[in-house]
């Protein structure tokens, strides 16, 4: 955390307290637990990673979250980004992470219900590449893949005060991209260079 604050991944008290209250050695496999806290990502199985903590900071941070807020975060991994958000979030917030990977999503309902946020967290299981509209609106979208665009359907997904942060580009080369949206009009900011495996699925790579 120390390293994280110091270069400035870790800005505000809401993220601070979330990035150190969840347990990530409780969100990686057991063989690499050793390195729960190494600022890289990890790999849990089936070609995933989890993204480096300073990554996570910067996207949470980004997403500028607040309690109460529910929030949809595509690409759930095991679980670890969707704990920090919903700490964020606080417990009268939701988070609704999809995981198209069975596997993976079974553990990641595991992961969180031994750091006690499974009433926070709804894990689905499905092509989220597009967006969830099943539980749409949301103020928050957190797009942990890389899409080779901007989707328009996950944008409708967003109230109308809502904002999407997603890594935009090639397999080998992508900006994180936040689209902040204010009724019907949008606006895009680049926020800097970043690498994540693809978004795969109906409007992914």
């Amino acid at each position: 955390m120390e390293h994280l604050e110091r270069s400035g991944y870790v800005r505000s008290d809401p993220v601070r307290h979330a990035m150190g209250s969840v347990r990530r050695e409780l969100f990686v496999p057991t063989s690499v637990q050793r390195a729960a806290y190494a600022d890289h990502p990890l790999e849990i199985g089936h070609h995933q990673t989890i993204s480096a903590p300073h990554m996570v900071a910067i996207m949470v941070e980004a997403m500028r979250c607040s309690e109460g807020q529910r929030v949809l975060e595509v690409g759930g991994g095991l679980g670890y980004h969707a704990a920090v958000i919903a700490h964020v979030v606080g417990p009268t917030g939701h988070v609704f992470t999809v995981e198209r990977i069975e596997a993976l999503a079974r553990r990641a309902r595991d992961n969180l219900e031994a750091a006690g946020l499974s009433d926070r967290v709804t894990v689905v299981v499905g092509d989220g590449s597009c967006g969830w509209p099943e539980h749409a609106p949301y103020d928050r979208i957190s797009v942990a893949c890389a899409a080779p665009r901007l989707s328009e359907t996950m944008v409708d997904n967003l109230s109308e005060d809502g904002m999407l942060l997603i890594p935009v580009g090639s397999p080998y080369m992508q900006e994180l991209t936040r689209v902040t949206r204010k009724g019907n009009r949008t606006t895009v900011e680049r926020l800097g260079g970043c690498i994540f495996v693809p978004l795969v699925g109906k409007c992914g790579q």
